[in-house]
């Protein structure tokens, strides 16, 4: 490959809006390939771009970093995800994203009477909670849909 054909980190965090940062750990997560110049520069290739707006796209959805590996692992050779490889890869998300949608729908519906944590700090609680019945369940907001419970690591 012609080398005026590689891009270096800065152009290509210009052109796909990631911080440098994100693509060397995109990088040491197995994510990204680079080359190296002599002095040991990063170089892109320019099918980097679309591997970079996959990410951007699943994890917009939520898609945890690990599924997006996976998803990526799945393609030969490490190529460029096409068209096709986004819609069979999301149709995989796509009954996750139809319970945050739900869960979601539901936070809203009773953002006005509860937040689900059995508090009781509310005047009026449509959830009421007796003797504080709900702690027996676990913690946190144990009233909130599940897909709302969730942390961070668990891969929301």
């Amino acid at each position: 490959m012609d080398t005026k054909d590689l891009l270096t980190i800065g152009e290509v965090s210009h052109r796909s809006g990631f911080p440098p940062s994100a693509l060397r750990f995109y990088e040491r997560e197995g994510l990204l390939r680079t080359t190296r110049t002599a002095g040991g520069q990063r170089r892109y290739e320019r099918s980097v771009l679309r591997r970079l707006a996959f990410i951007r796209a699943a994890r917009t959805l939520g898609v945890g970093l690990d599924e997006v590996r996976e998803g990526l692992d799945r393609l030969p050779d490490g190529r460029t995800p096409t068209k096709a490889d986004w819609s069979r890869l999301s149709r995989a998300w796509r009954s996750r994203l139809d319970e945050q949608i739900q869960a979601l729908v539901a936070l809203r519906d009773g953002l006005d009477s509860c937040i689900g944590c059995g508090c009781l700090s509310l005047q009026r609680c449509r959830l009421y909670n007796p003797e504080d019945r709900v702690s027996e369940l676990g913690p946190g907001a144990r009233l909130l849909p599940p897909m709302l419970r969730r942390t961070p690591a668990e891969g929301v």
